[in-house]
């Protein structure tokens, strides 16, 4: 299925740290069992790697050794392609299996053990790898390649110029696959909902009747030349020479395998049959309980994810409650006097190219003052820069209000934390805190950059994918950084607690929409409620949630269980309980499914008892 492939494909990419060692490597390390475990983890990211071009520009790392090539051409996305994967993926478990488990301790067994979990439930959802939407308004191919050309490809000389329309020139065969694998999934019953196709045909369209050198395909290279120009790299005329043959790709190549794109969905618009969850897919409700086991990497089902959302839904809402009265919005549901704080003019910024400047400004001030002030909670931060930019405006209407994109490992690349502009009532000031905490300090840079910089552990430890993990520090660290005392205003608290609100209502609407058999309405209806978030903004969640199953489960079990470990830890040590050694323990060992995470703190513990 295309998630999971999505999933590994985004492991793969940190692979690059080891493609320098590639020539070491003896016959027997790259076709057989390599000698340690170790060298076959980095085996299998390595050869997967070498056949992802765009995974490796992703990555930013080879370039500084000359490989370059890559650059020139886009992946393969095939439907053979896809299926090969899980024929590799077969073999490299049999090679694991080669390895003697129990004479592992330590590191080594939770690799093993990581390496086994993950392949074999990649393994098995091949049984639904049809069961998604290849193109969607939230990470569809018609919006995800420009904007990999536009953030990913580099530019620095002629030779990434060449590239860059080398790569122009591929679109057709692209964009022809992303069409074949829409054709199979109809064929084997999986159509998207109305509103996925509605969106990205309008999305398409608005894409394609922009003139070739407005559009950001053309506008982004351009950027690039005229710093070519600039730095005297090229002369203007040869600047001219590049932007003419972009525009030529575009308007012979780009525009013409979108419109048949276009074409397909407009026709297969009439055959959608509403804005179901996965139910209403063929073997849905299994294909929804998997999701939830891969999203959460744990055992719980959707009917207990459910209720633990009901309740959490009504403790923080208590806590919501308490707040609004004492600011004096005592009348209506948690949801309306939300609204009605969000509207008040002090909450809200100027809805202008001035306003929105401003809002970056202030993000990047918020996370300066918080980088500089937790050292009572952290001895350990990653080196990577974080920086705070718009999301690209062509993406803003179907993307999520906020985004976190990993930093590039050679450090040509800082992390960025993305916000999405599209309509300024959705960024009232008191949510600002929590969200620059969430998306950067301590929340997913700490993280996933500190990640990156692990020394010692395979590559796919220090990139693994694990979302429970990933979304649940960061959601957990939206409260560190209440605890720390960054939000003692009251307002900043209530945007603490909306945050995890949001998060709550998730574990209901999402097992609502997808095996309780809730409509898109009801599911809007129940986050405008509870949440107090803009309709624009309940409505691209919402959409976003039906286009990426389980997903949204993630969050709030990740955090329950980072909660649960630290006071287990606590009682368990008493006055020795020292929260840097803790967040240590959890931050050094790479993202982790959660069983493992528990593992870990719990042979923390004993070592200190």
């Amino acid at each position: 299925m295309k998630i999971l492939l999505g999933i590994l494909k985004w492991a793969g990419i940190a692979v690059g740290v080891i493609i320098v060692l590639a020539g070491a490597l003896a016959a027997h390390t790259w076709y057989g069992t390599p000698l340690k475990p170790n060298w076959f983890y980095d085996r299998a990211m390595l050869q997967y790697a070498l056949d992802d071009p765009q995974m490796l520009t992703s990555l930013g790392f080879i370039e500084q050794f000359g490989i370059r090539g890559h650059n020139a051409h886009l992946s393969d996305g095939s439907d053979e392609k896809a299926q090969q994967l899980f024929v590799t993926l077969r073999e490299d478990l049999e090679t694991l299996h080669n390895y003697d488990r129990e004479a592992m301790t330590g590191q080594d067994a939770i690799s093993y053990d990581m390496f086994d979990g993950f392949v074999s439930m990649i393994i098995e959802g091949e049984r639904w790898r049809l069961h998604t939407y290849p193109m969607n308004q939230m990470f569809g191919i018609q919006n995800g390649l420009p904007n990999f050309m536009a953030t990913m490809h580099r530019v620095p000389d002629t030779k990434g110029a060449e590239h860059y329309i080398s790569r122009l020139s591929q679109f057709e065969r692209r964009l022809d696959q992303a069409l074949d694998s829409v054709r199979i999934r109809e064929a084997a019953g999986v159509i998207p909902p109305t509103f996925v196709v509605e969106k990205v045909l309008n999305e398409m369209r608005g894409f394609v009747e922009a003139p070739a050198r407005e559009n950001i395909l053309f506008t982004k290279f351009d950027e690039h030349l005229a710093k070519l120009e600039e730095s005297a790299e090229i002369m203007a005329d040869e600047r001219e020479s590049f932007a003419q043959r972009a525009e030529d790709e575009i308007t012979g190549t780009v525009y013409p395998a979108y419109g048949k794109l276009i074409a397909y969905y407009e026709d297969l618009l009439p055959r959608t049959t509403g804005n179901h969850g996965v139910w209403a897919l063929p073997d849905g409700d299994e294909f929804y309980r998997f999701a939830a086991r891969l999203m959460t990497t744990t055992d719980m089902d959707p009917d207990e994810i459910h209720r633990i959302g009901l309740a959490e839904v009504a403790r923080i809402g208590a806590e919501m409650d308490a707040i609004l009265v004492a600011q004096g919005f005592s009348d209506g549901s948690i949801g309306e006097r939300l609204l009605a704080l969000r509207a008040d003019p002090a909450q809200l910024y100027e809805d202008s190219d001035d306003g929105r400047a401003q809002v970056i400004t202030d993000y990047k001030a918020i996370i300066a003052e918080i980088e500089g002030g937790l050292d009572d909670y952290f001895d350990v931060r990653p080196k990577a820069a974080l920086d705070v930019e718009r999301v690209p405006e062509f993406r803003e209407d179907g993307s999520a209000l906020a985004y976190y994109q990993q930093p590039a490992l050679d450090g040509t690349r800082p992390g960025v934390f993305y916000i999405n502009l599209r309509t300024m009532a959705d960024l009232p000031r008191f949510g600002m805190r929590t969200l620059a905490y969430h998306e950067g300090i301590p929340g997913h840079h700490f993280q996933i950059a500190l990640a990156q910089e692990l020394k010692g552990l395979p590559v796919f430890r220090r990139m693994a994918p694990m979302g429970a993990y990933i979304e649940g520090w960061a959601l957990y660290s939206e409260q560190v950084a209440w605890e720390a005392g960054f939000q003692d205003d009251p307002l900043d608290n209530l945007g603490r607690l909306q945050g995890e609100m949001f998060r709550a209502v998730r574990l209901v609407v999402d097992t609502g929409m997808h095996a309780k058999r809730w409509t898109r309405e009801q599911a809007i209806e129940y986050m405008t409620e509870h949440t107090g978030m803009g309709e624009t903004e309940v409505i691209a969640e919402i959409e976003r949630y039906l286009v990426i199953p389980g997903q949204a489960l993630s969050y709030k079990v990740g955090m329950l269980k980072f909660l649960e470990l630290r006071a287990r830890a606590q009682t368990a040590l008493g006055d020795r309980f020292d929260i840097r050694e803790f967040h240590n323990t959890v931050l050094t060992n790479g993202a982790l499914p959660l069983n493992l995470l528990e593992r870990v703190v719990d042979d923390w513990i004993a070592t200190k008892t």
